[in-house]
Protein backbone atom coordinates (compact mmCIF):
# COMPACT_ATOMS: atom_id res chain seq x y z
CA UNK A 1 0.00 0.00 0.00
CA UNK A 2 2.76 2.43 0.98
CA UNK A 3 4.61 1.81 -2.32
CA UNK A 4 1.44 2.50 -4.33
CA UNK A 5 0.79 5.72 -2.39
CA UNK A 6 4.37 6.90 -2.96
CA UNK A 7 4.13 6.12 -6.70
CA UNK A 8 0.75 7.86 -6.88
CA UNK A 9 2.12 10.90 -5.05
CA UNK A 10 5.13 11.10 -7.39
CA UNK A 11 2.83 10.82 -10.41
CA UNK A 12 0.57 13.61 -9.07
CA UNK A 13 3.51 15.86 -8.33
CA UNK A 14 5.08 15.27 -11.76
CA UNK A 15 1.81 16.02 -13.58
CA UNK A 16 1.18 19.07 -11.40
CA UNK A 17 4.73 20.32 -11.81
CA UNK A 18 4.46 20.11 -15.60
CA UNK A 19 1.15 22.01 -15.62
CA UNK A 20 2.44 24.57 -13.12
CA UNK A 21 5.56 25.07 -15.20
CA UNK A 22 3.42 25.88 -18.24
CA UNK A 23 1.25 28.26 -16.20
CA UNK A 24 4.20 30.05 -14.62
CA UNK A 25 5.91 30.34 -18.00
CA UNK A 26 2.75 31.97 -19.34
CA UNK A 27 2.78 34.34 -16.36
CA UNK A 28 6.26 35.57 -17.21
CA UNK A 29 5.54 35.85 -20.93
CA UNK A 30 2.29 37.81 -20.59
CA UNK A 31 3.30 40.82 -18.48
CA UNK A 32 0.29 42.87 -19.62
CA UNK A 33 -2.35 41.09 -17.52
CA UNK A 34 -3.65 42.43 -14.22
CA UNK A 35 -3.26 39.23 -12.17
CA UNK A 36 -0.56 36.73 -11.27
CA UNK A 37 -0.29 33.05 -10.44
CA UNK A 38 1.53 32.98 -7.11
CA UNK A 39 2.14 29.26 -6.47
CA UNK A 40 0.68 25.76 -6.47
CA UNK A 41 -1.51 25.67 -3.34
CA UNK A 42 -2.70 22.06 -3.19
CA UNK A 43 -3.30 18.82 -5.03
CA UNK A 44 -6.72 17.26 -4.42
CA UNK A 45 -7.21 13.52 -4.07
CA UNK A 46 -10.67 11.93 -4.22
CA UNK A 47 -11.30 9.03 -1.88
CA UNK A 48 -14.07 6.99 -0.30
CA UNK A 49 -11.76 6.18 2.63
CA UNK A 50 -11.67 9.51 4.44
CA UNK A 51 -11.45 7.69 7.77
CA UNK A 52 -8.33 5.68 6.79
CA UNK A 53 -6.25 8.22 4.86
CA UNK A 54 -5.93 10.92 7.56
CA UNK A 55 -4.76 8.18 9.93
CA UNK A 56 -2.12 7.09 7.39
CA UNK A 57 -0.84 10.63 6.80
CA UNK A 58 -0.91 11.61 10.49
CA UNK A 59 0.16 8.45 12.31
CA UNK A 60 2.28 6.65 9.70
CA UNK A 61 3.92 9.67 8.06
CA UNK A 62 3.72 12.21 10.92
CA UNK A 63 2.08 14.98 8.88
CA UNK A 64 -0.33 17.64 10.14
CA UNK A 65 -3.93 16.75 9.24
CA UNK A 66 -6.94 19.09 9.55
CA UNK A 67 -10.33 18.11 10.90
CA UNK A 68 -12.90 17.09 8.24
CA UNK A 69 -14.89 20.06 6.94
CA UNK A 70 -18.15 19.50 5.03
CA UNK A 71 -18.77 21.96 2.18
CA UNK A 72 -22.40 21.46 1.12
CA UNK A 73 -22.13 24.08 -1.65
CA UNK A 74 -19.33 22.06 -3.33
CA UNK A 75 -20.75 18.62 -2.45
CA UNK A 76 -17.64 17.44 -0.58
CA UNK A 77 -16.04 16.93 2.80
CA UNK A 78 -12.43 18.13 2.82
CA UNK A 79 -9.38 17.27 4.90
CA UNK A 80 -6.07 19.07 4.34
CA UNK A 81 -2.73 17.32 4.83
CA UNK A 82 0.24 19.65 5.23
CA UNK A 83 3.45 18.32 3.73
CA UNK A 84 5.07 21.65 2.94
CA UNK A 85 4.03 23.18 -0.35
CA UNK A 86 1.86 21.99 -1.95
CA UNK A 87 -0.68 20.63 0.52
CA UNK A 88 -2.87 17.60 -0.19
CA UNK A 89 -6.64 18.01 -0.04
CA UNK A 90 -8.52 14.76 0.56
CA UNK A 91 -12.05 14.88 -0.86
CA UNK A 92 -15.00 12.69 0.14
CA UNK A 93 -18.24 13.11 -1.84
CA UNK A 94 -21.32 14.44 -0.05
CA UNK A 95 -24.20 12.69 -1.80
CA UNK A 96 -24.63 11.05 -5.19
CA UNK A 97 -24.77 14.38 -7.07
CA UNK A 98 -21.32 15.41 -5.83
CA UNK A 99 -18.87 16.09 -8.68
CA UNK A 100 -16.35 14.05 -6.68
CA UNK A 101 -18.77 11.10 -6.69
CA UNK A 102 -18.88 11.33 -10.49
CA UNK A 103 -15.07 11.29 -10.55
CA UNK A 104 -14.97 8.24 -8.24
CA UNK A 105 -17.59 6.42 -10.34
CA UNK A 106 -15.13 6.64 -13.25
CA UNK A 107 -11.99 6.09 -11.10
CA UNK A 108 -12.86 3.37 -8.57
CA UNK A 109 -9.56 3.57 -6.69
CA UNK A 110 -9.66 7.36 -6.33
CA UNK A 111 -7.20 9.77 -7.85
CA UNK A 112 -6.39 13.40 -8.50
CA UNK A 113 -9.48 15.37 -9.54
CA UNK A 114 -7.84 18.82 -9.46
CA UNK A 115 -4.91 21.06 -8.66
CA UNK A 116 -5.25 24.49 -7.06
CA UNK A 117 -3.26 27.56 -8.08
CA UNK A 118 -3.14 30.69 -5.92
CA UNK A 119 -3.86 33.96 -7.72
CA UNK A 120 -3.66 37.50 -6.43
CA UNK A 121 -6.88 38.76 -8.10
CA UNK A 122 -9.46 36.11 -8.94
CA UNK A 123 -11.93 38.47 -10.64
CA UNK A 124 -9.24 39.81 -12.98
CA UNK A 125 -8.11 36.22 -13.66
CA UNK A 126 -11.66 35.14 -14.55
CA UNK A 127 -12.21 38.11 -16.87
CA UNK A 128 -8.83 37.65 -18.56
CA UNK A 129 -9.26 33.89 -19.03
CA UNK A 130 -12.79 34.25 -20.40
CA UNK A 131 -11.43 36.81 -22.85
CA UNK A 132 -9.05 34.06 -24.01
CA UNK A 133 -11.94 31.57 -24.43
CA UNK A 134 -11.14 29.64 -21.25
CA UNK A 135 -14.41 28.66 -19.61
CA UNK A 136 -15.24 28.47 -15.90
CA UNK A 137 -17.52 25.87 -14.32
CA UNK A 138 -19.51 28.53 -12.45
CA UNK A 139 -20.53 32.08 -13.29
CA UNK A 140 -18.64 33.65 -10.40
CA UNK A 141 -16.19 32.67 -7.64
CA UNK A 142 -17.58 31.22 -4.41
CA UNK A 143 -16.06 30.45 -0.98
CA UNK A 144 -13.85 27.33 -0.97
CA UNK A 145 -12.60 25.13 1.87
CA UNK A 146 -10.46 27.82 3.53
CA UNK A 147 -13.26 30.39 3.00
CA UNK A 148 -11.38 32.20 0.22
CA UNK A 149 -12.91 32.85 -3.24
CA UNK A 150 -12.38 29.96 -5.67
CA UNK A 151 -13.41 29.11 -9.23
CA UNK A 152 -12.82 26.03 -11.35
CA UNK A 153 -11.60 25.78 -14.95
CA UNK A 154 -12.79 22.69 -16.87
CA UNK A 155 -10.35 19.90 -17.76
CA UNK A 156 -11.15 20.26 -21.48
CA UNK A 157 -9.63 23.75 -21.39
CA UNK A 158 -6.66 22.80 -19.15
CA UNK A 159 -4.94 19.80 -20.69
CA UNK A 160 -7.19 17.22 -19.01
CA UNK A 161 -6.81 18.50 -15.43
CA UNK A 162 -9.49 20.39 -13.48
CA UNK A 163 -7.82 23.59 -12.26
CA UNK A 164 -9.02 25.50 -9.20
CA UNK A 165 -8.00 29.14 -8.82
CA UNK A 166 -7.98 30.47 -5.25
CA UNK A 167 -7.52 34.13 -4.35
CA UNK A 168 -5.05 34.74 -1.53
Amino acid sequence: YRGRMQAFSRSCLNTSAQLLSRCLHATHVDLQRSWKILRLNHIAMATLELEKLPYFYKNALGLKVSEPKPLQSHGVTTVFVEAGNPKFELLLPLGEKSPVQGFLDKNKSGGMPHICLEVDNIQAAVEDLRGKNVRTLFEKPSPGAPGKPVIFLPPKDCGGVLVELEEV
